[in-house]
């Protein structure tokens, strides 16, 4: 299996950035009133979605007042990135984010953290935050039992092989390891995607690992308009269901 250091992550997302803007899940408001309990009021609060791809994290950051800084080392996906009036973007990597030290009262990564070098992204997120505060890390994880989601993944497997981003799990216990921040705390919340045949096509496409063109771009699109005609209800739509996984830990 490739290593995170043996592939480009940044550039992988360069033809990419129209689909996850339109197609890539949201995360529950649940789970954003989660990362932001006990920090005190939202609009005194300061923010680096780290890993921010178009921001649709920092976007639901910015809609509870909180002043977001989008760190994203990707100029296509900054490009392609949501416009808010409480987000700004910065060209930065979650190892040297580029931001002052003790600046933000929260790091958040969002679908990003498996990307990144471990110990040097901690440590860079514990220079960045201020004493005591938050680093959230979270997910939308695809349901291993609804026949339709099930199908889905599957569909790419066949298309794809090995997909070296699915396999990078997220294990909690490397946040405590290098003693800089508090045992993080797992809370969970159910998800949904609603999606069209256009749609469902386009989730797929978002992925960085799956194929655009040739005889594997052309299996895919069978197997994905196989699911939608098997699984879509009266209205022509299907639903992805994920759990949306919020780790929340404290700067020491």
């Amino acid at each position: 299996m490739a290593h995170r250091h043996d592939m480009d992550t940044v550039g992988r997302f360069d033809d990419r950035a129209a689909d996850y803007v339109r197609y890539r899940p949201t995360y529950p408001v649940e789970a954003v009133y989660t990362i932001l309990d006990g920090l005190g009021p939202s609009e005194r609060l300061v923010a680096a979605d780290v890993g921010a791809g178009t921001g649709i994290s920092a976007r639901l950051l910015g809609d509870q007042g909180v002043r977001v800084v989008a760190v994203e080392p990707g100029e296509a996906m900054r490009r392609a990135g949501v416009r808010h009036p409480n987000v700004v973007w910065v060209a930065g990597r979650a190892e040297a984010t580029g931001l002052r030290s003790e600046a933000v009262d929260l790091v958040l990564c969002a679908q990003s953290f498996h990307w990144f070098q471990t110990a040097d992204a901690l440590s860079e997120f514990a220079r960045i935050l201020k004493l005591r505060q938050r680093l959230a890390i979270i997910w939308n994880r695809r349901s291993a039992s609804d026949p339709l989601t099930v199908g889905y993944r599957q569909a790419i497997v066949d298309v794809c092989d090995e997909i070296t981003a699915e396999s990078m799990s997220f294990d909690p216990d490397v946040i405590t390891r290098g003693e800089l921040f508090s045992p993080p705390q797992r809370t969970s919340f159910p998800n949904f995607q609603r999606l069209d045949l256009d749609g469902l096509i386009g989730r797929a496409r978002s992925a960085s690992y799956a194929p655009k063109s040739g005889a594997a771009n052309e299996r895919l699109l069978a197997l994905l308009r196989a699911l939608h005609e098997r699984y879509a209800d009266a209205s022509g739509l299907v639903t992805l269901v994920y759990e949306t996984e919020v780790f929340c830990s404290n700067k020491r």
